[in-house]
């Protein structure tokens, strides 16, 4: 949109500059298309050609600048008709014009290609300086690569028009064009190359270019030049003045008012840069002849300054993009003359007042994204001239056909742009919207519109862009659609359409581009042989009912580049010929179909960075070779299966795009021992729910921008690899259920500081729980469950301080989001937490989740009072150790606590009563362990089953032990009997039982069974007697 207002004020400025110079030189100039029979000066001839030499000219722009043609025909130059001498050069490049009602993206990017094509280079050659009598100069919009301006344009001092605009001009600018003092315009605007923009030192060199009316420095850095108001109004003749984007800030009112004139002064753009203050409109608003004035983008504040209501003269007005937040103001309205007027971007409050009907002349009005309610006045609609109304991203809280009727006037004749998205709107598009006939742009998106479109619909024959995304609208969508002949953009997305799409709506759509009709309840029904009459470059059906046969029609789309038909019901093969257009996909979506079949390679795609999502389908077989220039792959979910090495290698000498990475829940097996070098691109890599197996390579740690690693489920071994402490902006490591071993590496705690999730559960980790960990402060899932670990928890778990804050991020958790075209791919991070027993995936509300899970260990000591610190833990699981001692008395001030399992331990003492406090609590077990006493009572405990207690000496509800019967004893039951049930056994006495009946059959179960035996066991007695007694006998003599 810039760019379509500077090119037409420039168009106007260079029209009526050129009207000037024909009015004072009417029979001087003669061109290529001149009957004259003047030749070009002979030296003027040669200085071209030498000036040709050192320019690039990919596009031979310049292929009539030959030697034997007279220079006065070749293009671009311009001569004298009775001297010859040469007096303009015409070379600029024509930059595209992108205005807000082209729409044809295709259109657009050829013409871009076109002009980076046509585009200058090289060098300005100082042979310019032989064309003595050169008047007028423009190489604007070319590409000079960042070189300085040469100085040597200062010498040229026949010099009326200088035009070096958008042309790649960077550093200085010299302060030799000071002594061009015939030129009445110089235009140094939109120069910058990689970060090179023009800047200035002071702007004195002004000064001598007295005949100066119009000055444009756009772009150029001008913050050194603090007194660039005085030094400008030494131009007495200055008629126009752009300074957009010129890094000013802070203004300095003159000492004296009168000193600063600008009498001359009509247009004034000073858009795009950060005044502090708003002395600088005070200024403003002595211009008392200003038709143009831009003052966007600047932080002003307040409200709009009643001193601008002396600039009545004006024709368009620019304030948006500030901080304006009154309402508008009444005097606005009588602004009679104003064409244009831009207010959007501001926090404008109030009312619309329906004077605004006394805006005549307005062609265009832009109010949106403020903050405006009421209702649209109609005598909006009494202004004939208006083109375009934009009021979108207010609180109008009105119904749609109320605004229609109202602008049914002198302006729905006209009107060619109305845009009322997001602004609250409701009730029903009725008939009348058929009325608007000239409507070029309709936009009606993000409101509570619902209903049927209606029939009249299809009398809107000129318009290109029809947007209806996120409403309530239902119904069927109407024949008469295929009667939109003009129409390049369909979004419909986000209804609740339904019923039969058939050939008929698409019938004249033969300039449709983009079709953006996903989630919605539409089933399309069209011959298998269909060609449509459109070439789109951008499909989205999402939800449709396009199945089961895959839709064949695609074929016939040789521009598609992004392409959504995930979950459309689809139970198909894929046509080979449907991936021979792989090669021009940017985007590509299959997902959440049943669409079966191999995967072929896919080794060439159109952009740097392709998007493509075939998970939750049926495709099998190995996996493809996919191109280098992909940037997010998703084929979870598949039968995919075999190695992934040759997935991993595929084109070794070519550096992989790739961000994303999600090959879980397939069958894919062997090692991923291989070319993860190549990888450094990768943000989240997913292999979990697979069959791979070894050990995880030290190539791992190439993944320097890793943030998310998803092993979870499969057969890994081994060690952890220190590379991967390389990985250091790990947000997620999800390692369980595999074989690791070892311990658990301290260096994860110093390493992964942005660490949110950790969970290495099911593994055989061992050893101590290093207490390095507590330095992941950023931690919110810690999982460390149903491994060989054993010591005491260390007490600085209290350093987990995300886990110690109710302050919970709004936003999902990205892991990569990127847009291209019309999709955007948002990829959300998820994990596997187990909270109240049950393995929950999360996604959308993961960074909610905060959790701490150490069960099923060996872990031994007492629980740190240190943890009762994570306020913000919702649960927490130390079940199945050795933990003894109390459980800590003020465990109830972690009130967002929702799960507790303390089970199976060696706990002793009372439940805490601070305990009560958690009034989230709804899952709790503190069965089988020592603990005694009373209950304590809140509705929270009080509505647990009673096997939440069981094992210990408690009483009081839920359990049925009455606390006031003396001695009771509650009933107690072994620590670690299966699933907590059964009859209450007590296996000492078991145990001593069945000793006593082994014993008494082994001991004498064979004397009372075998004679011999008894005979033997006897005779064994009676010597062990005799020869007992022998010793006892001689022992006495002894003492005697």
């Amino acid at each position: 949109m810039m760019m379509m207002k500077e090119g037409s004020l420039f168009r106007i400025t260079l029209s009526l500059f050129l009207c000037l110079v024909t009015i004072h030189h009417p029979p001087n100039f003669c061109t290529a298309h001149s009957h004259s029979e003047v030749r070009c000066i002979e030296s003027e001839r040669h200085a071209l050609l030498n000036f040709k030499q050192h320019l690039t000219d990919p596009s031979n722009r310049l292929a009539s600048w030959a030697a034997d043609v007279d220079c006065c025909h070749w293009v671009g130059v311009v001569c004298h008709n009775r001297t010859g001498h040469v007096l303009q050069l015409h070379l600029r490049s024509f930059y595209p014009l992108d205005d807000e009602l082209t729409i044809d993206e295709d259109q657009l990017n050829a013409q871009y290609e076109a002009y980076e094509r046509s585009m200058f280079g090289g060098k300005i050659n100082h042979s310019l300086l032989d064309l003595k009598h050169l008047i007028y100069l423009d190489l604007s919009y070319n590409n000079f690569s960042g070189i300085q301006i040469p100085k040597f344009l200062g010498s040229m001092g026949s010099l009326r028009y200088l035009n070096l605009s958008g042309a790649g001009f960077g550093g200085l600018i010299p302060h030799q064009l000071g002594n061009l003092s015939n030129l009445h315009y110089l235009n140094l605007g939109d120069n910058y190359y990689e970060y090179n923009n023009l800047y200035v030192k002071n702007l004195q060199w002004l000064s001598g270019l007295p005949l100066l009316q119009h000055l444009d420095l756009s772009s150029a850095n001008l913050s050194q030049a603090s007194d660039w108001l005085q030094e400008i109004n030494k131009l007495p003749s200055l008629s126009e003045l752009r300074l957009s984007y010129c890094q000013l800030s802070g203004f300095i009112p003159p000492s004296k008012p009168s000193s600063i004139n600008f009498s001359s002064l009509t247009t004034l753009d000073l858009s795009y840069n950060s005044f502090e203050n708003t002395l600088i409109l005070f200024w403003v608003s002595g211009l008392h002849n200003l038709v143009s004035l831009d003052l966007s983008s600047n932080w002003f504040q307040g409200p709009i300054p009643v001193h601008l209501q002396n600039l009545t003269s004006l024709r368009h007005l620019g304030l948006s993009w500030n901080d304006f937040n009154s309402s508008i103001p009444n005097w606005l309205y009588s602004f009679s003359h104003l064409e244009f007027l831009n207010l959007r971007d501001n926090i404008l409050q109030g009312t619309i007042s329906s004077a605004i009907g006394n805006l005549t002349s307005a062609i265009s009005i832009d109010l949106s994204s403020n903050d405006l309610d009421g209702k649209v006045p109609r005598s909006l609609g009494n202004l004939c001239n208006l083109r375009k109304i934009r009021l979108s991203n207010n609180k109008w809280s009105q119904e749609i056909s109320e605004i229609f009727e109202s602008l049914l006037g002198c302006a729905s004749n006209g009107l060619e742009i109305l845009d009322l998205s997001n602004a609250q709107l409701s009730g029903h598009l009725t008939g009348e919207l058929g009325q608007y006939k000239n409507l070029v742009l309709l936009s009606l998106g993000y409101n509570s519109i619902s209903g049927p479109i209606p029939l009249s619909i299809g009398n809107l024959s000129s318009l290109r862009s029809l947007v209806l995304e996120s409403n309530q609208i239902n119904g069927t969508l109407p024949p008469s659609f295929g009667q939109l002949s003009k129409l390049e953009y369909l979004n419909i997305k986000s209804n609740i359409l339904e019923g039969v799409v058939s050939e008929v709506h698409f019938a004249k759509l033969m300039k449709l581009t983009t079709l953006l009709a996903s989630q919605n309840q539409l089933t399309l029904e069209v011959r298998n042989s269909w060609i449509p009459p459109f070439q789109l470059n951008y499909l989205f059906l999402r939800s449709w009912n396009l199945g089961p046969r895959f839709p064949l029609w695609l074929l016939s789309q040789k521009h598609l580049q992004d392409l959504d038909i995930s979950n459309t019901r689809v139970s198909d093969a894929v046509p080979p010929l449907f991936w021979n257009l792989s090669s021009q996909f940017v985007y590509l979506n299959l997902s959440h179909n049943q669409i079966y079949g191999e995967i072929p390679n896919i080794p060439m795609m159109l952009s740097t960075s392709s998007m493509i999502d075939m998970s939750s389908n049926h495709f099998s077989g190995s996996l493809p070779c996919i191109s280098s220039n992909v940037s997010i792959l998703d084929l979870s979910n598949n039968l995919l299966s075999g190695s992934i090495l040759h997935f991993l290698c595929y084109k070794m000498n070519e550096s992989k795009q790739m961000s994303y990475l999600n090959l879980g829940k397939n069958f894919l097996s062997g090692e991923i021992i291989g070319c993860w070098m190549k990888w450094q691109n990768l943000n989240a890599l997913n292999l979990g729910n697979n069959h791979l197996s070894g050990s995880i390579p030290r190539s791992i740690g190439s993944l320097i921008y890793l943030r998310s690693l998803h092993l979870y489920n499969n057969k890994f071994s081994g060690k952890l690899p220190s590379s991967l402490k390389n990985c250091k902006h790990l947000v997620t490591i999800d390692i369980g259920k595999n074989e690791f071993v070892g311990s658990i590496p301290s260096w994860m705690g110093h390493r992964f500081s942005s660490l949110m999730i950790l969970s290495l559960r099911s593994n055989s980790f061992y050893g101590y729980i290093p207490e390095k960990l507590c330095s992941l402060t950023s931690l919110q899932i810690l999982d460390l469950s149903n491994n060989k670990l054993f010591g005491s928890i260390p007490r600085c778990v209290n350093n987990f301080s995300a886990m110690a804050t109710n302050n919970n991020s709004n936003y999902p958790l990205f892991l990569y989001g990127r847009s291209t075209g019309y999709a955007i791919s948002m990829v959300l991070e998820s994990a596997l937490v187990v909270i109240k027993g049950k393995v929950l995936e999360y996604s959308t509300t993961l960074q909610l989740v905060k959790s701490i899970d150490l069960s099923k260990n060996n872990l031994s000591g007492e629980i740190p009072k240190e943890v009762t610190s994570l306020q913000g833990l919702q649960s927490l699981n130390l079940s199945f150790n050795i933990l003894r001692g109390r459980i800590p008395n003020n465990i109830g001030v972690m009130g967002s606590l929702e799960s507790i399992d303390f089970s199976v331990n060696q706990l002793s003492g009372q439940i805490p009563q601070s305990m009560s406090n958690l009034t989230f609590l709804s899952q709790l077990n503190l069965s089988n362990n020592n603990l005694s006493g009373k209950i304590p009572l809140s509705t929270q405990l009080q509505s647990l089953s009673a096997s939440c207690f069981i094992g210990n000496r408690l009483c009081g509800a839920p359990l049925i032990e009455n606390c006031s019967i003396s001695d009771v004893k509650p009933n107690v039951e072994n620590k670690r009997s299966k699933d907590f049930g059964g009859p209450e056994v007590d296996w000492f006495y078991v145990g001593m039982a069945l000793g006593f009946v082994v014993g008494f059959w082994v001991v004498l179960g064979p004397l009372l069974l075998n004679k011999q035996v008894r005979i033997v066991y006897f005779q064994f007695l009676d010597h062990l007697g005799f020869k007992l007694w022998g010793s006892v006998a001689q022992a006495w003599l002894h003492c005697k």
